[in-house]
């Protein structure tokens, strides 16, 4: 990942709502969740959330499909991945020992 990519991600999440909603959508996992459900969810307007998928999407971190009249929107799982991967990509100076958390964390993980 170019760190522009990283930086582009990075500058999505940093935000309460913006984090709120990946949190809720990697919860949700693949089936997803329709735009005013988590509007509902995280009590914010819904003109103010989809100013905030919008810039989630463009980030590479969530992915939307239309069912009917409604958008559901999931985290993309590889987007995300990527992005810790990059970020832990030089971690641990030889020493793993450091990183077996994050490794533990991943193998106990229930994804998509």
């Amino acid at each position: 990942m170019e760190s522009i990519v990283a930086v582009k991600r990075l500058s999505a999440l940093a935000q309460e709502n913006r984090l709120a909603v990946i949190r809720l959508l990697v919860k949700a996992g693949a089936e997803g969740l329709p735009a005013g459900e988590i509007a509902r969810a995280l009590a914010v307007p819904p003109n103010t959330l989809s100013a905030q998928l919008a810039l989630l999407t463009n980030a590479g971190l969530i992915a939307s499909r239309r069912d009917g009249r409604s958008i559901i929107y999931t985290a993309d799982i590889g987007g995300l991945s990527d992005l810790i991967l990059y970020l832990m990509e030089d971690c641990c100076q030889g020493r793993p020992e450091i990183c077996a958390p994050l490794a533990e964390a991943a193998q106990r993980a229930v994804c998509c």
